[in-house]
């Protein structure tokens, strides 16, 4: 695969976060979540961070130039000379926009976008039947991998919680709140001839694979 930017589309569920992680192992390139590099430059008190920090101390989402001015940054560290991946970034259409302005001057040419396609209600089972050990963290689903006892942990013991906002009425809304700000990417970037559909309908593993040859071949 050639040096470049990787971006991951899909609704809550989808398992794009999942699949991110497998192939920035494969690749050995950096999973850029702007969650992470948020709380990061907060932590390490930059400009932009500080900034963030006072729009999110008065429980204001932080706008977005100041998230872009952070994924900007970021993506010009050493590490992602080879490539990298942004999850949960862009969504919305100025923010596509965005990187791909920065791209073009830094001479990164264009994203490859992945979107992972999975029918609705594969994602209301897939996040309503989602469990945690409140110890170790292991993640079971109560539909597709359920724990042997039910409400317990294969490992170790540890009950099994399910977080709240993982119920049918919240999940429809972050539904409804992704269809309105980034599903409009999809159309974006299926124009510009940058989009990839995958069949995010299967288990993890073979998507992965699948994912893997084919960006070997890109």
């Amino acid at each position: 695969m050639k040096p470049q930017a990787l971006i991951f589309l899909g609704a809550p569920g989808a398992g794009k976060g999942t699949q991110a992680r497998e192939v920035a192992k494969h690749f050995s390139i950096p999973q850029i979540s702007t969650g992470d590099i948020l709380r990061d430059a907060v932590k390490r008190k930059t400009p932009l961070g500080l900034a963030a920090e006072a729009k999110m101390k008065a429980g204001e989402l932080v706008p977005d130039e100041v998230v872009c001015g952070i994924v900007e940054e970021r993506i010009g560290e050493p590490d992602c000379a080879n490539g990298f991946i942004l999850d949960g970034f862009p969504r919305t259409i100025p923010q596509a926009q965005f990187v791909d302005r920065t791209l073009e001057v830094k001479g990164r040419g264009v994203p490859m976008v992945l979107n992972i396609q999975v029918e609705l209600e594969v994602l209301m089972k897939r996040l309503t039947g989602r469990r945690t050990c409140s110890v170790c963290g292991e993640i079971y689903n109560v539909y597709f991998n359920p724990p042997k006892v039910e409400g317990i942990c294969d490992k170790d013991g540890g009950k099994l919680l399910q977080r709240a906002d993982d119920n049918e009425e919240t999940i429809r809304q972050r539904l409804v709140a992704y269809d309105k700000q980034t599903r409009p990417l999809i159309d974006y970037y299926r124009a510009k001839h940058v989009l990839h559909d995958v069949d995010g309908n299967r288990d993890a593993e073979p998507i992965a694979k699948d994912l893997v040859n084919f960006l070997g071949k890109a």
